[in-house]
């Protein structure tokens, strides 16, 4: 097991990340990332996901430009497309992938790799791109590479006064 002071404080130091170096991720790492999302838990175990691994230039560039916010995914060393399945798992495919999806984010940041959530993208022509079908639900496209630059500073949190009640 690990140390829970050191699993906190872990968490703590993640940060998304936006700007990334014009260096491949090697094999190993990029499959620790992925089993990193298959091990998130599902609902009844029915893992109801699927991810596209996208090293592919000019998709990377294809996708960035369907997102709002997300232009730096066209700079990434690789990014992975969280599919959902909706009929393996009707009530709970956005819960378990989005579950995949900080697993995924947090084994990264252990490898020194960065990442950051995509929540505003045109997700009909993110799936057309991606030659998903209809009944497909894309979760996000997270983006893969090292760092550039400094580590951005925390962002404020709330403190646990302020949002936890007990009752």
């Amino acid at each position: 097991m690990i140390d829970p002071k050191d699993l906190l404080d872990f968490i703590k130091e993640r940060r998304s990340i936006r700007d990334f170096q014009p260096k491949q991720i090697p094999e190993k790492e990029i499959e620790m990332v992925l089993e990193a999302g298959r091990w998130a838990p599902s609902a009844s175990n029915r893992q109801p996901w699927e991810f596209i691994v996208i090293k592919n230039r000019d998709i990377l560039k294809r996708i960035a430009r369907v997102t709002g916010y997300g232009w730096f995914i066209g700079e990434a060393s690789f990014a992975v497309a969280i599919v959902g399945k909706p009929y393996i798992s009707h009530n709970w495919y956005v819960v378990d992938t989005s579950l995949v999806s900080m697993n995924m984010m947090l084994m990264a940041w252990s490898l020194g790799i960065g990442t950051c959530w995509i929540g505003s993208m045109n997700k009909e022509k993110a799936k057309e791109i991606l030659g998903l079908g209809h009944n497909d639900y894309l979760l996000t496209v997270l983006p893969f590479g090292y760092i550039r630059g400094a580590i951005p500073d925390p962002t404020d949190r709330n403190p646990l006064n302020r949002i936890v009640k007990e009752i």
